[in-house]
């Protein structure tokens, strides 16, 4: 694939590497496909009647992954994808997203993602979606993505989301119906700074007998940036629930927690807890007493908190 460094920097930040995955992929930049490929065992086939894939792993999969990076470098650009993901029954894999933005213009560059997983029966997927952003341009990198997990009995679905930097405003929204003995696990990791925005919602619906959540988010907040998580747990069977919100504030910026638990009968178990603060000076005195300036101190707390 012919790469500029800047989309380079993009595919290492996202994914960890600008190589080729071994196993089924698409790479999509700037609004197109420049490689895609699938297994026996996994199908990439783009939409028909609109911008999107469709992915479809079949019952059975073992020790396989999928790989669909996003990367935009033109100032200006706007697009929305859809991908639909069905995972058969007994699968196992491990799929990584992600979208990077680099803008260098004046125009605001965007990218709505809607990924919706279709998740089998004893199926277990581990979801990996990074966000990054960076340029010297005056134009708004903006990522608004759209999550939806649709689980069928017995299945599970791990969702790591990390908003590393660079991103000016997100709209983040995750949807999730769990079903008979299944669970979802969502860690969520955002860092905002300079003016930036990021709103965060989340909607589990917990369905089945015995469906478990447990949604996760750290943040930090700095500068004059605003950060807004909104969630709601909705316990519709004998069920257990539980969402964590934890948030570091800096300078002058903003963060607000508005949790929502939902019982509707007696046998579902709901727990939310949230905190927000700043760094404790006792952490930085410790860090700068072993050789490290303020900054220093303040950077290897952020990275050890958002880890």
């Amino acid at each position: 694939m012919e790469l500029t460094d800047e989309e380079k920097q993009i595919l290492c930040a996202v994914r960890d590497s600008f190589e080729i995955p071994e196993g089924a992929y698409n790479f999509r930049v700037n609004g197109k496909s420049i490689g895609r490929k699938s297994t026996d065992m996994i199908e990439v086939n783009p939409k028909q009647e609109k911008s999107g894939l469709n992915i479809v792993i079949k019952p059975g999969t073992k020790n396989e992954s999928v790989h669909i990076p996003v990367v935009i470098s033109e100032s200006g650009l706007k697009e929305v994808v859809y991908n639909d993901f069905y995972i058969g029954d007994n699968a196992e894999v491990t799929i990584v997203a992600g979208c990077g933005i680099y803008n260098c213009g004046g125009q605001n560059s965007v990218h709505d993602g809607v990924h919706r997983f279709y998740i089998g029966k004893n199926a277990r997927i581990k979801y990996i979606e990074k966000h990054y952003g960076f340029g010297p341009g005056h134009g708004s990198k903006i990522l608004n993505p759209v999550t939806e997990v649709y689980l069928d009995e017995n299945s599970e679905a791990t969702l790591e989301l990390e908003q590393i930097k660079g991103v000016d405003s997100t709209i983040r929204k995750t949807i999730a119906n769990v079903g008979n003995n299944c669970k979802i696990t969502v860690n969520e990791r955002l860092l905002t700074h300079g003016r930036q925005s990021a709103k965060s919602s989340y909607s589990v619906k917990l369905l089945g007998v015995n469906a478990k959540a447990d949604v996760i988010s750290r943040s930090v907040a700095r500068d004059y940036s605003k950060q807004t998580f909104n969630l709601a747990i909705t316990g519709e069977n004998k069920c257990f629930g539980h969402s964590e919100c934890d948030a570091i504030i800096m300078n002058s910026a903003t963060v607000k927690a508005t949790p929502t638990l939902n019982a509707k009968i007696k046998d579902a178990e709901l727990i939310h807890e949230a905190a927000i603060g700043k760094i404790a000076s006792e952490q930085l005195i410790k860090l700068m007493s072993l050789g490290l300036d303020e900054r220093e101190a303040e950077s290897c707390i952020i990275n050890g908190f958002l880890k």
